[in-house]
């Protein structure tokens, strides 16, 4: 692996000490019961260790391989967080965003390569972020952060394919089911309410769940209704770069430096050297309805809604050099480097003069509307044959309608330094002024954006399911799926660096109009910067009124859509039978889907930017096979066979380019409508032990043989050399000499993908006394994969890892479920993974064999129920006890560099919750 270095954490919690008291308190009693007890007929399971086993019972059911979360009840999931609690999956392990779980890969395959199905209907949301994350999400990638997990009683996931659940995926399939009133007997009424605090933001936080569900006629007819509302409030406080550059990048240094070795290519300076604090305000609204009707035995009609909505504010504040990157006469050509120390080829210490210098504040408004409406049938026809079909639209929309930044600059400033020698994401500035003084400061910038985006969701199934002996099912079907997406984004009309003056007369910012920044949890150097006052700026100016120098229009290179008409048909067998004194059953069938696809986005013909659109059609027949044998009645052998498709990522499929400044990063992106989709023959064979009432023990090897993938490939170029109009860049504060990132979807060839899961659930029932309400859930994932990354040139670059996938990740829970008093500590890990591959700089691109890369990070969760009453019930809640940091970074074989670093708190939350 790179080589990088990285702070390690002990993990320390109350919950072990808790769960000790516990035991103790009851162990002198439960020796004296010991002579005296009773055997009991029945033993009733209850809280964490009921879904327990509920999930491992659909594991154990499934023919394929399957794995699952199940809540006993609402606000009974593990974590908040949808994303989080799936993290508990063998093979599951997720990215964050503003320390809150967003999406997951399963067995190394990114979010592009699952899908998420609610109520057996495929859907998809995407929220907004910072520019470090990626900004809007415009993929196929599901952000799980739009949903309180308490909408939701379970969550599967499907490793493995069969001909009766639809194509696209090559992680799993997930699905995510909401409550239903004949899930529950008769009247039930239960509210959660809990007050979350965050020691980084220091902000207490309200959430409530409930849920109300009665059933009438016999059990005939069904209605349910819950509801989830929560606020958040975090801070992320950390450092970053952007990326390191070499001396002669940008024009290069001045060269009457008298430091002559940053003048070098091949030495590497930080491009934005910076703190960073981020505000993050969050409030989430959820709302599922659910209807029933079963007019007899053998006829059940479900008509389920769902509604989400999650409302975000983001005030990002930086202080930087941002001189190192500019590439005018003005900019990094001036800059005068005394004194540095190079370390492996970095410039980790530089004294200079003539540095430009600024302070901004970013301020992002969005939101994101889901919906979702399904109407679920099934008749038994005869005691043989039955009909079932589904109907459903759902629809995503994302709105970002204030994404502004107010930019501030002091120029030519002498003595400014920068020193990495110590700890790597905690650098010293000197910025050879007061970067607390709010005098002096030039208003330089004034960056509006908006972004839209929109995806949908109509899908229609018919499936009929044929018993024609007892030991042979035939079932089939008919689906058709449409789906589009749209994006747009709009801009500032003229120039971002039209900016107006103050009443002095000159653009010189009052000392009135800024407010200092500072860090609370994360000790900077310095820890407090000037920055400008938003709030204040944008009301005198009236920036955000959409009139005169602040006017928007659509942004030509960023319209883009895509629809898809996904029609379908599947025929499939379940078999059961012996051979030798073995059982063995499974399913064997075939899936055949027709994609026709349509794109359109702005391409350049002749240097003109140009609206087009592109019209193609593939088609795909996809085979499976699962088979369970059972060796004995608690040990199974199982074994799944399938050629399995995912389709190409949203936004590689614009046919033209996608031109972007958005602070440091500028940015191409293009597209490729032409794109095949990724292509693999998936294998998979496992073990599984129940050797006991609710325990498990598995292990499973599987094998993708990718033979088609898409990358994205990314190298840094001056503008002005690609072809592209110059007059892509009107009013984008940058000019065709500047040095752009340019990144192009191919085809690769692919590669392989292998690894094994290790799974072992257990409650400790062997033990005495109150020790046997203990249990355990432990998992591993080994993943391995060699993946041939292209130059955008088409010519092969290196050998690497998937993006996303860690080599090593693992899960421990240990749980106790008594009478009264229960609790659980878990603690995630997952190992570094890269994010891409090559890297952009000259240095760190194929050429060096560099690389980004995110590293490993443990997170330990914790939580504490006791139980009042039968209907009252008190929690408290630990998420993230040891402040684990987010931390990237670029490399080559020789160095490891700092890219981001974050810190988002602990978070605490006490509950109280009622069941009627």
């Amino acid at each position: 692996m790179y080589p990088h270095s990285k702070q390690k954490k002990t993990p320390v919690t109350l919950l072990a000490l808790s769960i000790a008291l516990a035991l103790q308190a009851g162990a002198a009693a439960a020796q004296d019961a010991g002579a005296a007890a009773t055997e009991l007929d029945t033993v009733t399971v209850t809280g964490y260790r009921a879904s327990v086993e509920k999930a491992l019972d659909i594991k154990r059911g499934e023919a394929g391989m399957v794995d699952a979360v199940v809540a006993e009840d609402i606000g009974k999931f593990p974590d908040s967080n949808l994303a989080e609690s799936l993290q508990r999956i063998p093979g599951v392990v997720i990215t964050r965003d503003g320390g809150e779980g967003r999406q997951i890969t399963v067995r190394g395959l990114g979010p592009d390569f699952t899908r998420v199905r609610i109520n057996g209907m495929e859907a998809l949301s995407t929220v907004g972020s910072s520019d470090g994350q990626g900004g809007t999400n415009r993929s196929r990638g599901f952000d799980f952060n739009v949903f309180a997990s308490d909408l939701f009683s379970q969550l599967i996931a499907r490793k493995t394919a069969s001909a009766d659940v639809e194509e696209g995926s090559l992680g799993a399939t997930v699905d995510l089911r909401t409550a239903r009133p004949f899930d529950y007997d008769g009247f039930t009424l239960v509210t959660n309410v809990q007050t979350a605090y965050n020691d980084a933001s220091q902000a207490a936080m309200p959430r409530f769940a409930g849920l109300i569900a009665n059933s009438w006629a016999d059990g005939k007819i069904g209605a349910l209704l819950s509801v989830a509302y929560s606020e958040r409030e975090t801070v992320e406080e950390g450092t970053g770069t952007v990326r390191w550059a070499g001396g002669t990048t940008n024009g290069g240094f001045n060269p009457n430096s008298a430091f002559k070795e940053a003048l070098k290519s091949d030495v590497y300076a930080p491009r934005f050297p910076r703190y960073t604090l981020m505000e993050h305000d969050q409030k989430r609204l959820g709302v599922t309805g659910s209807l029933q009707f079963k007019p007899s035995d053998r006829t059940t009609f479900s008509l389920d809604a769902l509604y989400s909505k999650i409302d975000a504010e983001r005030d990002e504040k930086y202080i930087e050099a941002n001189g190192l990157s500019k590439s005018d006469a003005l900019g990094k050509r001036e800059i005068l480097v005394n004194a540095g120390e190079v370390r492996n080829g970095a410039l980790v210490y530089a004294q200079m003069d003539n540095v430009d210098i600024r302070a901004e504040n970013r301020h992002d408004e969005w939101s994101t509307d889901f919906y979702q409406v399904s109407l679920d049938g099934e008749h038994r026809l005869t005691d043989s044959f039955t009909l079932s079909g589904r109907v459903g639209t759902s629809r995503s929309k994302h709105d970002n309608p204030v994404q502004a930044t107010i930019m501030m600059d002091k120029l030519n400033v002498k003595g400014y330094s920068y020193d990495y020698r110590g700890n790597a994401n905690k650098p010293v500035f000197n910025y050879g002024v007061s970067p607390t003084d709010p005098n002096g400061w030039t208003l330089s910038t004034i960056r509006l954006r908006q972004n839209y985006v929109t995806n949908e969701f109509h899908n229609g199934e018919l499936d009929f399911s044929w018993v024609i002996g007892p030991s042979f099912t035939l079932s089939g079907g008919v689906q058709g799926k449409n789906y589009s997406f749209d994006s747009m984004e709009r801009r500032r009309v003229g120039n971002e660096t039209a900016v107006p003056n103050f009443s002095t007369g000159n653009k010189i910012v009052p000392a009135d109009m800024t407010e200092l920044a500072s860090l609370g949890g994360l000790a900077g150097s310095p820890g407090t910067w000037v920055v400008p006052n938003f709030g204040a700026i944008a009301n005198m100016f009236g920036v955000l009124n959409g009139e005169g120098i602040y006017a928007l229009a659509d942004y030509a290179a960023s319209m883009r859509g895509v629809e898809e008409q996904d029609r379908s048909g599947w025929l499939m067998g379940k078999f059961s039978t012996e051979i030798g004194s073995i059982p063995v059953y499974g399913n064997l069938g075939v899936r055949h889907v027709r994609t026709k696809q349509t794109s359109s986005g702005i391409a350049t013909a002749s240097g003109t930017p140009v609206a087009t659109t592109v019209t193609r059609e593939y088609n795909d027949t996809l085979p499976s096979l699962n088979v369970v044998a059972e060796l004995t009645p608690d040990f199974l052998l199982r074994f799944a066979a399938a050629k399995v498709m995912s389709r190409p990522g949203l936004g590689s499929l614009t046919p033209g380019v996608t031109v972007n400044v958005s602070g440091s990063a500028k940015t191409v992106s293009g597209g490729n409508p032409m794109l095949d989709p990724v292509r693999a023959k998936s294998y998979d064979l496992g073990l599984e032990w129940y050797f006991d009432e609710g325990a498990m023990l598995g292990a499973t090897l599987f094998y993708k043989d990718i033979g088609s993938y898409i990358q994205n490939t990314r190298e840094t170029r001056v503008y002005a050399d690609s072809g592209l109009p110059a007059s892509l860049l009107d009013n984008l504060n940058a000019s065709p000499s500047d040095e752009f990132t340019f990144t192009v979807p191919v085809n690769t060839p692919g590669g392989k993908l292998q690894g094994v899961e290790l799974n072992y659930v257990q409650p400790f029932t062997f033990l005495p006394g109150k020790w046997s309400n203990l249990g355990t859930q432990l998992n591993y994932t080994y993943v391995d994969s060699d993946i041939q990354y292209l130059l955008s040139s088409g010519a092969t670059a290196q050998k690497a890892a998937m993006t996303g996938q860690s080599k090593n990740s693992w899960n421990a829970t240990l749980f106790y479920e008594g009478e009264r008093f229960s609790g659980r500590v878990s603690a995630t890990n997952r190992n570094d993974y890269l994010i891409q591959v090559p890297g952009t700089e000259a240095g760190f691109n194929s050429d060096a064999n560099g690389v980004h890369g995110q590293s490993g990070t443990t997170i330990v969760d914790a939580s504490i129920h006791y139980r009042i009453s039968d209907q009252l019930e008190l929690s408290l809640e630990g998420a993230n006890l040891t402040n684990e940091a987010q931390e990237s970074w670029v490399a080559n074989p020789s160095v490891s560099l700092p890219l981001e670093y974050s810190q988002t708190g602990r978070t605490y939350t006490l509950g109280l919750r009622y069941r009627f």
